[in-house]
């Protein structure tokens, strides 16, 4: 056995017991990491005019947001929030198709900046201390007005559990 084979073969496990160990809340983040993932090596593929390679990395990306991220909102019980989130999903996919047929990079860095805005804000609702619980943990960027107030305790936890409905796990 060769040592790439040894490596995807452990990754493939370590993958798989993730998968298996994690709560729901986790595998969500999983799946925002798998689908950026995904367009980092749609990229490379790009870089190295590896068609093929950037091909099979998009639709992978496609497939993890699609059936994976977009599949798992409960529609039933999300209302505004799961709609506003499918579209989001939907326009990342036609965003991505255009990557794949143009070679597009700034398609790419688009939705991975928007991969990345959700599973930040994601992961944010996950806080356990109160400190943290207090204040929406939000990307730096630079702002040309004053900074926005910390969002009371009891705000926080009502926007935690719609963005947990949205995706029925709360």
């Amino acid at each position: 056995m060769n040592a790439t084979s040894v490596i995807k073969t452990y990754a493939k496990v370590g993958i798989e017991s993730g998968v298996s160990a994690a709560d729901p809340h986790k595998l969500i983040s999983m799946l925002y990491q798998g689908a950026l993932q995904a367009i980092a090596n749609a990229k490379n593929g790009i870089l190295r005019k590896d068609i093929p390679a950037k091909g099979s990395a998009i639709s992978h990306a496609i497939s993890i947001i699609d059936e994976g991220l977009n599949a798992s909102l409960d529609k039933s019980v999300g209302g505004e929030l799961v709609q506003n989130l499918s579209s989001l999903y939907e326009y990342m996919n036609l965003r991505l198709l255009t990557a794949n047929l143009k070679n597009d990079m700034d398609a790419l860095d688009e939705v991975a900046r928007l991969l990345i805005d959700l599973k930040d804000a994601w992961e944010s609702i996950r806080q356990p201390s109160s400190v943290a619980a207090a204040t929406m943990h939000m990307p730096a960027q630079p702002s040309a007005g004053p900074t926005p107030a910390p969002i009371a305790s009891s705000q926080q936890n009502t926007i935690n559990k719609k963005v947990q409905l949205a995706y029925g796990r709360g």
